[in-house]
């Protein structure tokens, strides 16, 4: 979904777990490139086991050439919401809302932002077709976040 209002591309998926072991996964760096559907996360360089508002962590990254990226939670609600920036800008969001399923089974719709309204160059972004591109990572991204719960892949 473009939001071009808002500067923002969003998508989300129905995850077959509860919201509190999602956003557990979400608030842990070291296990972001096992979910990473761009392919550019390397690993956690440093920072805390688990994030929390204000917390700082780096990752080692590589599109085309390797980089290091320190990002700063910036929104935090428990089991909800989580969000960081880094120094482009932009922020990257979760929210998660668990769903009431007929079967009782544990659902949770888990929607990913790429928010760059507050990014330092909208225009650059735009110029490098960073939403499309975001986007369909965001997309593979919720996929192998829905792979991790459904089919127990190892985190």
């Amino acid at each position: 979904m473009f939001d071009a209002k808002h500067m923002a591309v969003c998508s989300s998926r129905i995850i077959p777990a509860h919201a509190k072991d999602i956003f557990d996964l979400l608030a842990m760096p070291a296990l972001h490139s096992k979910i990473d559907g761009s392919g550019t996360l390397r690993g956690v360089l440093n920072g805390p086991e688990r994030l929390y508002l204000s917390a700082k962590f780096g990752m080692r990254m590589k599109m085309v050439v390797p980089y290091r990226m320190t990002n700063t939670v910036i929104e935090f609600e428990e089991n909800k919401l989580i969000a960081w920036r880094h120094l482009g800008g932009h922020i990257w969001r979760y929210r998660l809302s668990e769903i009431d399923t007929q079967d009782g089974q544990p659902s949770t719709e888990v929607m990913e932002c790429f928010d760059y309204s507050t990014a330092r160059s909208v225009r650059f972004i735009q110029l490098i077709d960073a939403p499309v591109r975001n986007l369909i990572s965001i997309e593979k991204t919720l996929l192998r976040l829905e792979q991790v719960f459904s089919e127990g892949l190892p985190t």
